[in-house]
């Protein structure tokens, strides 16, 4: 079987960038056409990325932005493209395709030159159930059998040919991946502190009554007549006049 793609050997018109500068301003220069597919028109730095990611894999820029799509930040390459690179690789011994639509299963066989064993992937419509996949709306739903086989394929030829895509998946299985969020990070509410009640004014009689102890522990040196007035304060409300008392005691224990 031919491939679809045609690694790129000679000079023709497929033109190449030499440098980082003149990768981007072709980059600019494709993004602004029409030619292109959609998602890259108007953004360079997308058309950037799948041209640096389909240089690897020995795609010109025009092939690369045909056949590569940015899915979530991360280039993918479509499931034909997949196969036809693969199918450029010097050790690609063969594949085979089938589709059970009884079981609804599809199943993909690859090889490399020199295998003494063929690899086989399935993916079938139990898969696609536990994956949240079957009966999605979009290709799940439009042409099922097709996006099966694409996974089973998908799979079958990262498995044996991990060289010849360079970490590439599928753009059918890319769009079935949520986009990660990283989000913003989320910050916490400190704990507000319970509204303190109301406090009540210190009532006279009791002002009073403790007067003498309160004078006593500030003669003693134990505590200033200024830390009585802030206990007090904690407690209840004092008038101007009963923390001028408590002032004056340090005066008192001066003398």
């Amino acid at each position: 079987m031919s491939s679809a793609i045609a690694k790129t050997t000679g000079m023709g018109f497929a033109l190449q960038p030499n440098s980082m500068d003149e990768a981007f301003r072709m980059a600019e220069m494709l993004a602004g056409s029409q030619m292109v597919p959609k998602n890259y028109q108007g953004k360079p730095q997308d058309a950037l990325v799948a041209m640096m990611m389909g240089s690897e894999l020995g795609l010109n820029p025009i092939q690369s932005l045909a056949n590569v799509a940015v899915i979530n930040g991360k280039p993918a390459i479509y499931g034909d493209a997949l196969l036809a690179l693969v199918q450029n690789h010097p050790k690609f011994g063969g594949h085979e395709e089938d589709l059970d639509e009884k079981t609804m299963t599809a199943t993909c066989t690859v090889w490399r030159k020199g295998d003494t064993a063929k690899h086989t992937v399935t993916f079938s419509q139990a898969d696609a159930q536990q994956a949240g996949l079957w009966g999605k709306q979009g290709p799940w739903t439009t042409y099922p059998k097709r996006m099966l086989m694409w996974r089973a394929r998908g799979y079958a030829l990262r498995d044996k040919f991990a060289d010849a895509l360079g970490g590439l998946i599928t753009v059918e299985e890319a769009r079935d991946i949520p986009e990660q969020d990283m989000g913003i990070a989320k910050r916490h509410e400190q704990p507000k502190e319970a509204a303190r009640p109301a406090l009540e004014p210190y009532s006279s009689e009791s002002f009073e009554q403790n007067f003498a102890k309160w004078q006593q522990i500030v003669e003693s040196g134990k505590k200033s007549a200024g830390d009585i007035v802030a206990m007090l304060e904690s407690k209840a409300v004092l008038s101007d006049e009963q923390r001028k008392q408590v002032l004056a005691l340090e005066e008192g224990a001066e003398a």
